[in-house]
């Protein structure tokens, strides 16, 4: 398998079809002799003797499928143009087939507005000459595009690509299978290799999902040691794979905790908020996600666990297992069900991190803790403007006092325990606290809609692939969106705004439609008061025109563009709301000031997330610890790995990377060592002439103070006195 990037048959398009080096609109109707390749010769030729310019192929549909081969290569999708055809007959004499992006759609009813708009005017097309014995050729090539091309991994979603129906999918898999070909074997060949899903033009997504349910019905019923087992083969296949057991006295294992290495990157660009959810049950055990949000606003998944109960010292162990895993960088965040053992250990393990109840456990609990809950209306609005309706402590102290008064609850044992930790699940409490707006953990939907589907009598292998199965539709869906982003914008609600047009190129599509929404409530729903302050700076007090009770402060700076609100929503979800906006529009102000753009929402959120470089005029003060050093490394050749293993071309640049950096590695040693040879060279011709003249006593300890000073120079495993120093080596 490791070679067979190496093969002709295995190369596909990537070594066949190249854009023409040098010419972006190649015309062959003026003049000029090529030389005749049919399609089947022109898909095997080697890459960059021959490109897309002169092929000949004998019909339309060959012509279409053409071009279609070389715009999956390039990275765009393609669409039929106009035809010409011989004087007085029906038979085509030349055809266009042109960018999906060529032109430009008319203006729609704004019905459709919500529609994504995915057209630039490209120019990019192909043109084929038909000779009267129906032979088609390339005759004319505009190779340039005007719009972002899709990338390797994202160019099976190219629609013009989409040619294997989903039947004849099915049939090669079940082929592979029936062959008596293992289903890890069949994955890694078929996703893994250069022959993989991708580029053989379907859904990763279907393709998984088939293995998956076939794997599924091969592994039979097991205990816990089924479970490593499979851990110990998922290590095997992925570098970054964590997991960890916890014992209990007699030596049983009891807990289980796993995250693969695209989690842990994950975690990286969206672990600021982390939801951790143990409603799912099986026969004895809990199955316990960590969850997050991407900058599509969909779920994530960190990390996912097996615990045996519900105790103080199985939270403790999780907790901590799962910041190891992530190199001890604990989140913003982290919700949690109302559970005073998991409350506990959140705060032991969790210290820095702001923790919030779930607001539909307590919601769905409430009436079985307090009796007349729903009889009482007014009891239960008291308790609902109590959660997410008070705008100030003040406020909230008031309407709990009234409740508690109303429903002579002052020696409510449950209610007393809710309020002693108001400040984890009331808004009045944490406006402050950045949460992504999550008010709950079932916003996940991962119980109702995977989860739940499991038997609470599955074994923990048959769960684990289950979760498995999951994360690998979240994360086709994840680059489904990506693909969007990449590839079309967002209509614009007002089509000449600035500021929405600024917001529509920053932010995914998700959030900039949740932009877009607080733009349009401030700039049609808000009154205002505007109050000038001095010099740059305005009050503005806003209402809603329907709701004149409540009212909000923004002060605006225009000069810094500072804005602050006392809704406090960027401060919490990293979006600006409608007052700030509204005050923004009042001033003219058309561009998102730069210290407002969250990048975690952004279509730039996973981009440049290791920062490898450090700033600063001393290299030793911002060296990083070697622990922290290692898995920093390790994390960002990762992910370029798991980016190029498809594609030869890729990888090759990879590794003539690494090449040239262990070259540049081994003469930064050699000319440390060099410089200490010379040293010392000098050291000992200083003490022979000093014996000699009788001048001074030698200092025996100036050469262990060298040997130090150098030795810190290099990593802690490396020194001088041992045989332990680099030696050139090659790959």
């Amino acid at each position: 398998m490791g070679g067979s990037e190496e093969s002709g048959s295995s190369q596909g398009l990537e070594n066949s079809i190249v854009p023409a080096a040098g010419r972006s609109d190649i015309d062959l109707e003026k003049g000029g002799e090529t030389e005749v390749v049919t399609s089947g010769e022109f898909l095997r030729l080697d890459e960059g003797k021959k490109d897309l310019l002169g092929q000949i192929v004998d019909s339309e549909k060959e012509a279409y499928k053409l071009y279609c081969d070389y715009a999956h290569y390039v990275g765009f999708s393609v669409r039929k143009g106009k035809n010409a055809y011989f004087l007085g007959t029906k038979n085509i004499k030349a055809k266009e087939f042109l960018c999906s992006k060529a032109g430009f759609k008319e203006d729609e009813p704004e019905a459709t507005r919500s529609k994504l708009e995915s057209r630039t005017g490209c120019k990019a097309m192909v043109k084929f000459q038909v000779d009267e014995n129906g032979k088609w050729r390339v005759s004319r090539l505009v190779a340039e595009h005007n719009h972002e091309l899709a990338k390797p991994e994202e160019r099976h979603l190219l629609r013009s690509a989409r040619s294997v129906t989903a039947a004849k999918m099915s049939s090669v898999f079940r082929t592979l299978l029936d062959a008596g070909i293992k289903t890890t074997k069949v994955s890694a060949y078929l996703f893994d290799e250069g022959t993989g899903i991708e580029n053989v033009k379907f859904s990763k997504k279907e393709g998984q999902e088939l293995i998956n349910s076939r794997r599924l019905t091969e592994v039979e019923p097991g205990d816990s040691q089924s479970l490593v087992n499979l851990f110990k083969e998922r290590a095997a296949q992925d570098t970054m794979f964590f997991w960890d057991i916890q014992l209990d006295k007699e030596g049983k294992l009891t807990n289980f905790f796993w995250r693969d290495g695209r989690s842990r990157i994950d975690y990286d660009c969206f672990g600021d908020v982390l939801i951790f959810d143990t409603t799912h049950r099986l026969n004895k055990y809990i199955c316990s996600p960590f969850l997050g949000i991407n900058n599509h606003g969909q779920n994530i998944m960190f990390g996912a666990a097996f615990l045996m109960d519900e105790m103080t010292d199985s939270f403790v162990w999780l907790f901590s297992t799962f910041l190891k895993s992530m190199n001890d960088r604990p989140p913003i965040t982290i919700f949690t069900n109302q559970d005073e053992a998991m409350d506990k250990a959140s705060e032991m393990v969790f210290s820095t991190t702001h923790h919030h109840f779930c607001m539909w456990h307590i919601s769905k609990n409430a009436p079985s803790q307090v009796h007349n809950f729903n009889s009482d209306k007014e009891l239960k609005g008291l308790f609902n403007k109590c959660m997410q309706q008070c705008d100030s402590e003040i406020e909230f102290e008031e309407k709990w006092r009234n409740m508690l008064v109303k429903g002579r609850l002052e020696s409510h044992e449950w209610l007393r325990y809710l309020y002693e930790n108001r400040q984890k699940w009331s808004t009045a409490f944490n406006k402050d606290n950045f949460d992504l707006g999550i008010k709950s953990t079932q916003r996940t939907g991962i119980n109702s809609n995977v989860l739940n589907v499991v038997p609470n009598t599955s074994s923990l292998t048959k769960c684990f692939l289950q979760v498995e199965k999951l994360l690998h539709g979240w994360r086709q869906n994840e680059a489904n969106e990506d693909f969007n982003c990449n590839q079309s914008m967002p209509t614009c609600a007002i089509k000449h705004s600035p500021i929405l047009r600024h917001a529509s190129q920053v932010y995914t599509h998700k959030i900039y439609k949740l932009f877009e929404r607080e733009f349009l409530d401030g700039l049609g729903g808000l009154c205002f008061e505007e109050f000038p302050c001095g010099g740059t700076l305005y009050q503005f007090k806003m209402k809603m025109h329907d709701d004149g009770l409540k009212e909000w402060i923004v002060n605006l700076d225009t000069l810094s563009m500072e804005v602050e609100c006392s809704c406090k929503k960027f401060q919490s979800m990293g979006i600006l709301c409608l007052h700030a906006l509204k005050a923004y529009s009042l001033k003219n102000i058309s561009r998102i000031p730069d210290k407002y753009i969250m990048k975690r929402w952004t279509k730039e959120a996973r981009k440049r997330i290791y920062n490898l470089r450090q700033n600063g005029t001393s290299q030793q003060e911002h060296m990083e610890p070697d622990s922290v050093y290692l898995n920093h490394v390790s994390r960002y050749c990762y992910d370029l790995a798991m980016r190029t293993q498809q594609y030869a071309g890729a990888r090759k640049i990879l590794l003539n990377a690494l090449e040239t950096a262990e070259r540049n590695i081994d003469t930064f040693f050699s000319e440390q060592c060099s410089a200490y040879g010379n040293s010392d060279k000098r050291l000992k011709k200083s003490r022979k002439e000093n014996n000699a003249g009788n001048q001074f006593h030698q200092d025996e300890s100036a050469p262990s103070m060298f040997h130090s000073s150098i030795n810190s120079m290099l990593p802690q495993y490396w020194s001088l006195d041992d045989e332990s120093m680099p030696q050139s080596h090659n790959f």
